[in-house]
């Protein structure tokens, strides 16, 4: 229902951004969010919108960076990420929940609807 595209291969300091597509769902009804996991780590939070659409929430590690956006025509929210780092090499995963509260959006585990993951490498 979820499908994530937009990864790839950048250099630290390059621009990438991410595409998430829903289909059975319509985002404008959900809480979204995008959410990485490096090898070898644990999945975290990157950034999302909380259920209402109208504030968003970013990790310190990428706030100044990465920019989350939607298009509800589309059905589509967007992960643009510039300045990237090698640490920021990682799959992405989009996310959507219908009944998120604030308090959980940073808690992987809290969210019901998941994409199939897109890779970042970012080289140094």
């Amino acid at each position: 229902q979820l499908q994530a595209s937009g990864g790839g291969l950048v250099q630290a300091g390059g621009s990438l951004r991410l595409s998430c597509a829903a289909s059975g769902l319509t985002f404008s009804r959900y809480a979204t969010g995008w959410f990485r996991q490096a090898p070898g780590k644990e999945r975290e939070f990157v950034a999302s919108f909380s259920r209402s659409g109208g504030n968003t929430y970013y990790a310190d590690s990428v706030k100044g960076r990465f920019t989350i956006s939607k298009d509800n025509a589309k059905n589509t929210v967007y992960l643009q990420m510039n300045s990237l780092k090698p640490e920021d090499t990682a799959v992405y995963y989009c996310a959507a929940d219908k009944g998120i509260i604030t308090s959980s959006l940073r808690d992987g585990d809290q969210w019901d609807y998941w994409g199939q993951g897109t890779l970042v490498t970012v080289s140094s």
